[in-house]
């Protein structure tokens, strides 16, 4: 799990872990584009990616895209924030978004796929002041934590600096890296 505030640097850190972890790359983006501002960042997103890696644009059902990759395929998620934001948006509760996240991670687990999961950090700043916001924010940060615990290792990426949270030899231990 690669997690960070907006413009943080976690897209681009992740997509080097992607790229040093196979050649094959799936890149599951899960925006949806609604408007020019939002098609200016996808485009910057596919001009860096390789272009040899394959895109799957999903904005709902991760654990359908999930299930339809080969065995041990490497997967990148980007980002499971604006996954989340669909699925509220779709009026989906709290439990069902948490058991969404869960089953998406245990389906990568049972299919041995390499899963870097990119999400926003979104309890850094002001309380929202509409409800939703409130809402989206207590969804985020309670997935964020039920991704970190069942993630192998978290980073967090502040200013570009990624800073290792939790790895597979260190358990909780912080590092830079």
């Amino acid at each position: 799990m690669v997690i960070g505030g907006a413009r943080s640097g976690k897209s681009s850190f992740a997509e080097k872990l992607a790229a040093a972890a196979g050649e094959d790359v799936v890149y599951v983006a899960t925006a949806g584009v609604y408007d020019d501002e939002m098609a200016e960042r996808v485009k910057q997103h596919r001009l860096r990616r390789p272009v040899g890696w394959r895109t799957v644009e999903e904005t709902h059902s991760l654990t359908g895209v999930l299930l339809s990759l080969p065995r041990g395929a490497v997967v990148l998620i980007d980002c499971l924030t604006l996954w989340m934001s669909n699925l509220l948006l779709d009026d989906k509760k709290e439990k069902y978004i948490i058991d969404q996240a869960r089953v998406m991670v245990q389906v990568a687990r049972d299919r041995e796929l390499h899963l870097l999961m990119v999400s926003n950090e979104v309890g850094c700043g002001l309380v929202p002041e509409y409800e939703l916001g409130r809402v989206f924010r207590d969804i985020a940060g309670r997935v964020n934590q039920l991704l970190a615990e069942l993630s192998d290792r978290v980073i967090y990426v502040v200013a570009g600096l990624p800073l290792e949270l939790k790895s597979p030899t260190s358990g909780n231990a912080q590092k830079e890296i």
